[in-house]
């Protein structure tokens, strides 16, 4: 199963973090599939989380499940689970 995940960069106390899709299998900071974004916790309200929208909206249709707390960050920037039923929908009919 793939998910969508946070894993850990930087350094000792200036910690920031990337937005992967990778096998659920896969350790923390392991394999991964793909970047879709950074978050940086120690930066201003606006500037915190910055991904690509259509690679995120494309995994979500795919079937990949968020982690909880990414669930909470895409969730202030517009991504729901009525808009992303509506990207699978749009999936299947494109495959279909």
């Amino acid at each position: 199963m793939v998910k969508l995940r946070l894993t850990r960069t930087g350094r000792r106390k200036l910690v920031t973090f990337r937005l992967v899709a990778c096998d659920s299998r896969s350790p923390r900071d392991g394999r991964f599939i793909e970047v879709l974004g950074n978050y940086n916790p120690r930066t201003t309200a606006d500037k915190k989380l910055t991904f690509d929208k259509d690679r995120v909206e494309y995994w979500i249709g795919k079937g990949a499940q968020p982690t909880l707390i990414v669930w909470n960050l895409l969730r202030k920037h517009g991504i729901n689970k009525k808009n992303t039923a509506d990207t699978k929908r749009k999936l299947s009919g494109a495959a279909a």
